[in-house]
């Protein structure tokens, strides 16, 4: 549409200046050459501006041809203007030439144009008597407008630039929103894969305890007991899953009411001593912190009731100045010859990393607590099996960015 609007602006500015030169022909002593000279140059631009109007519609030829045809349209429009009467006014067009010029070419073509619209006024001016005026008020006006044409192609180009811009920030932001769900995925396969981990742990060992009670034992009773623990059990895993879907969207309880209720729940289940404790200033954590600590102290203790069963457990959160540390501690006198890990990784002693799940439980709770720039440790302590979390509170506040990793934290 921009297209046919200039189209038509030329060519009535051409006919405009045709009908001049034919109402007010040129004057004399010169009135035969200069009637010459403008039929000429009104031949010679308005083929130019065919021959530009063909350009337009065959873009192909456009980078090559629109020089040559702007430097004959400024060439045949300044030469008018050395002329008098109302064919003068074709100066105009060496104008238009030299702002289409400045604006779709490179400066040496642009250029170029430009002095082929002056030099025919320079000349053939002192030869037909032109005045200063003409001499000087032309080409000026002709060199002007290249300056028009060189902003009006600057903001071309800008537009373009921002066109590519928005073009950019669209194809970023459609990567995030797809990055953003693959990271909602990964998040909530985590969860699921944490709770189904402790749970169905728990529940194999509630199993493998009927079983016993049955073979070993032939007490009914007993058995079903445990088999309704197990049913609970499962009731409360179903429970959990659901609740790890939404975790990280809703507001949690307090971390310290959260890990009280989970060792009563484990001591009632189990019937083993467990003991918790806190120390240092509490303080609310976001729910992501709040989950990776608690599963810790899940994936935790059903380690130490599959492989120290009966053993006294003890946890305890620290909160202080600048981080909050989890520890598990339970006792493995005897019990190490039956740890094992499918990762093989051994710790002092030749014992292997006790963990559920086929070993992934440690190897999940390490990565999770390491989204947060913290860090997990799990190895045997002299008769004890400790497993310690620590997260910088940096990293765990509501409204700070994450610090750097601490040294050494990658390999740990």
């Amino acid at each position: 549409m921009n297209t046919r609007a200039y189209w038509l602006i030329r060519y009535s500015g051409f006919a405009v200046v045709g009908i001049a030169a034919l109402v007010n022909p040129p004057h004399q002593p010169h009135e035969q050459l200069f009637r010459a000279l403008q039929i000429a140059c009104f031949s010679a631009a308005g083929l130019a501006l065919l021959g530009w109007l063909v350009l337009d519609e065959r873009p192909r030829y456009r980078r090559r041809g629109l020089p040559i045809v702007l430097g004959v349209l400024a060439a045949a429009a300044g030469l008018a203007g050395v002329t008098s009467g109302g064919g003068q006014s074709l100066v105009a067009f060496a104008a238009v030439a030299a702002v289409a010029a400045g604006a779709e070419t490179e400066w040496p073509e642009a250029i170029a144009v430009v002095a082929a619209g002056i030099l025919p006024i320079w000349i053939a001016g002192p030869i037909v008597g032109c005045t200063i005026g003409t001499l000087a008020g032309y080409p000026l006006l002709i060199a002007a407008t290249l300056s028009l044409g060189r902003n009006r192609r600057s903001y071309r180009v800008q537009a373009e630039q921002a066109a590519a811009l928005v073009e950019q920030y669209e194809r970023l932001r459609a990567e995030q929103r797809r990055a953003d769900v693959l990271d909602e995925r990964t998040r909530i396969a985590r969860e699921i894969h944490d709770v189904l981990a402790h749970s169905l742990g728990a529940l194999g060992i509630q199993i493998q305890a009927a079983k016993a009670v049955l073979t070993d034992h032939r007490d009914i009773d007993r058995a079903v007991e445990v088999l309704s623990t197990a049913q609970r059990m499962a009731a409360d895993g179903l429970t959990e899953t659901r609740r790890a879907v939404h975790a990280l969207r809703v507001d949690s309880v307090p971390l310290g009411d959260e890990l009280a209720a989970v060792v009563e729940t484990h001591r009632l289940r189990y019937q083993v001593p467990v003991a918790f404790e806190t120390s240092g200033a509490a303080r609310p954590l976001p729910p992501d912190a709040s989950l990776a600590l608690l599963r810790t102290v899940q994936e935790a203790l059903v380690n130490a009731a599959k492989h120290a069963p009966g053993e006294p457990i003890a946890v305890r959160l620290d909160y202080g100045p600048g981080d909050v540390s989890l520890t598990i501690v339970n006792h493995i006198d005897g019990a190490q010859a039956a740890m094992s890990d499918s990762t093989g990784d051994r710790g002092p002693g030749g014992a292997r990393k006790p963990s559920s799940a086929g070993g992934y439980g440690l190897t999940g709770m390490r990565e999770r607590l390491r989204l947060l720039n913290g860090t997990l440790l799990a190895g045997p302590r002299e008769a004890e099996w400790a497993v310690t979390a620590e997260l910088p509170l940096a990293s765990v506040d509501m409204n700070a960015g994450p610090p750097p990793a601490p040294p050494g934290a990658a390999a740990r």
